[in-house]
């Protein structure tokens, strides 16, 4: 009876720390697909537009560098609710903004509350979560930035479009707030094994090894190229929508994307859990190079809703594919350091790409070339991901 339970999903702490990945993604989100508009607004380019986008992940990548020591010294309670009021605080912020370089800095500071945020609820989620089941466990679990990349942008454009920069603003707010009480209500506790002290395990790391685990870079570095592809869409799609006339098809990519993504992410965790670590990753690698390939040369109805499409199966499924492999391969005590190497792979390509990406738009070519350089980009992570995950 109790490896029954042991073996449990949907469990009072499942759901507590599903709402707190949901909500602290959803603002995420939210904001990331509108503050783009929000920076072109105040007279940035698109490239200052991509870096308004990106310090906030930026901002995260260096939080999440500091958090995997400070799980150990603090405990991962204190550190989650520590960042999420930092968080919280950052959406206040927004109101009083009025310039460019002001909006830069409160990115940033809401970055790095994000940040640590995020890595102390996935690192609890590790241990939470059952270890036989682990994979279809953690897609459930991923399910929440799933809804959130789905939910977030069209909440975001819509309050946006009927509220203003103040209502997305609010509605973060909001998002953030919950996402406390979730990890508030949790008892972290009884699942924090280094309770705020270095184990013996970890006596003998020094160095890099203080801040990543060293073998799960190669995974994390292949994940970190499709994320490059993601982000264009992310960043750039409601600007590119009204370039190529398809704002109507667009306003819905991320509902499709995340549709399809739900849909498929049961059978995705059951494969992998099967041992179908590599089927899993080159199919989402390939789907997404077509996805992407296809909206920048045949902008259309019928092409966003297939780039949707191929997204959930591409990065959309290997971002929790991934974290899962990195987790697996690591030993439980530096469970904390493998899934930050991973996010901090990730946040730099997220946070980085928009205005590396942004780089490539010109008055002449417009926004297409964004989408045939994050297709390329895409495909270079096939052969880094063969070599990742050899037998």
């Amino acid at each position: 009876m109790n490896v029954e339970n042991d073996e449990k999903i949907f469990t009072k702490s499942f759901f507590l720390i599903f709402g707190a990945l949901l909500f602290t993604a959803l603002v995420m989100y939210a904001l990331m697909s509108t503050v783009t508009e929000y920076a072109t607004a105040m007279g940035s380019s698109a490239t200052i537009a991509g870096l308004v986008s990106g310090i906030y992940i930026f901002g995260g990548l260096c939080s999440r560098i500091y958090s995997t020591n400070a799980f150990d010294r603090i405990g991962w309670r204190k550190t989650a609710l520590i960042f999420m009021s930092i968080h919280f605080l950052s959406c206040i912020l927004y109101f009083f903004v009025n310039d460019v370089n002001l909006l830069l800095i409160v990115r940033f500071i809401h970055g790095i509350g994000f940040g640590a945020s995020s890595n102390a609820i996935v690192t609890i989620a590790s241990v939470v979560l059952p270890k036989k089941r682990f994979g279809e466990a953690f897609g459930y679990f991923m399910m929440g930035t799933t809804l959130a990349v789905g939910i977030g942008p069209f909440i975001g454009g819509f309050s946006y479009d009927y509220f203003g920069s103040n209502g997305c603003f609010l509605i973060a707010a909001v998002f953030s707030a919950l996402a406390f009480v979730f990890i508030y209500l949790l008892d972290v506790d009884k699942y924090d094994w280094a309770n705020g002290k270095e184990t013996k395990n970890d006596a003998g790391y020094k160095g890099l090894d203080k801040i990543i685990e060293i073998g799960a870079i190669p995974a994390s570095f292949f994940t970190a190229l499709t994320a490059l592809g993601y982000v264009s869409i992310l960043s750039f799609y409601r600007l590119y929508a009204v370039e190529v006339d398809l704002t109507n098809i667009f306003s819905w990519f991320f509902v499709i994307y995340s549709i399809v993504l739900v849909a498929s992410r049961p059978i995705a965790g059951k494969i992998q859990d099967a041992g179908g670590d590599l089927i899993i990753c080159i199919i989402g690698i390939i789907a997404q190079t077509i996805g992407l390939f296809m909206i920048a040369c045949w902008p259309s109805t019928l092409s966003v809703i297939l780039c949707a499409v191929c997204l959930a199966i591409g990065f959309g499924t290997l971002n929790s594919a991934c974290a899962t492999i990195v987790t697996r391969r690591s030993p439980e005590h530096r469970n904390s350091y493998a899934l930050s190497t991973y996010f901090i792979f990730c946040d730099a390509a997220v946070g980085f790409g928009p205005a590396l990406l942004g780089s490539f738009v010109s008055s002449s070519s417009g926004y297409a070339p964004v989408y045939f350089i994050s297709s390329f980009i895409t495909i270079l992570a096939l052969p880094i991901c063969l070599y990742a995950l050899r037998k």
